[in-house]
């Protein structure tokens, strides 16, 4: 059968979903590796990106499972929630490209004073103080602070943070805008998919 018939739908179909399977089984280890060396002493942070990497192995389970069953009903909502999905992560991905640096700046320091959590993530990987300004009569858990017989001589995590996050900001874009381009892909191979007939069943049958 030609490339563009049921089979060759269904199995690219597959291919995509066992790829969101993949990535979301990522998303979820290296969540939990960062937890367990201690990388990322914020539970919402962890959190946070587990969850996103079980909502996507879900998604992507019920599109195999329609895929593979040929299941209107399954396809249907994966086909739903996909579109949904990529709206967001389109309008999202975007956004990071096109912020300038003071609304990134903005964002930053927003970020920053929402959780102590993330502060001392922060100041301890990046070997820095403080957002703008180091308060040398406060607690820092960077190296350059706990210096025995030395002043502390820390530089700010602005300053360090703003170097990259430009960089960033325009890497996560990109990623965004190819996953968002695979998931309308995943709808319109849905919609196709849903209007074929299988050619295993009664050829009389629409399925």
């Amino acid at each position: 059968m030609v490339c563009g018939g049921f089979i060759c739908t269904k199995n690219a179909l597959c291919a995509l979903n066992i790829l969101y399977v993949l990535v979301s089984l990522l998303l979820i280890a290296v969540a939990a590796w960062g937890k367990w060396f201690d990388l990322v002493s914020s539970i919402k942070v962890v959190a946070g990106v587990i969850g996103v990497g079980i909502f996507l192995f879900l998604v992507a389970f019920v599109g195999l499972c329609g895929a593979l069953k040929h299941h209107q009903v399954l396809l249907f909502f994966y086909m739903s929630i996909l579109f949904i999905v990529f709206v967001v992560q389109f309008s999202v991905s975007c956004a990071c490209l096109a912020l300038n640096k003071d609304q990134q700046d903005h964002l930053l320091e927003v970020g920053w004073n929402k959780s102590e959590a993330t502060q001392m993530d922060v100041e301890k990987t990046l070997n820095c103080c403080g957002f703008s300004h180091v308060n040398l009569n406060g607690s820092c858990p960077a190296r350059c602070f706990n210096q025995e017989n030395s002043p502390p001589s820390c530089e700010t995590c602005s300053n360090i943070i703003q170097q990259y996050t430009g960089e960033v900001l325009r890497f996560v874009g990109s990623i965004g805008l190819f996953f968002s381009f695979t998931e309308i892909l995943g709808v319109w191979l849905t919609h196709r998919y849903r209007n074929m007939k299988d050619p295993r069943s009664n050829p009389g049958a629409f399925l």
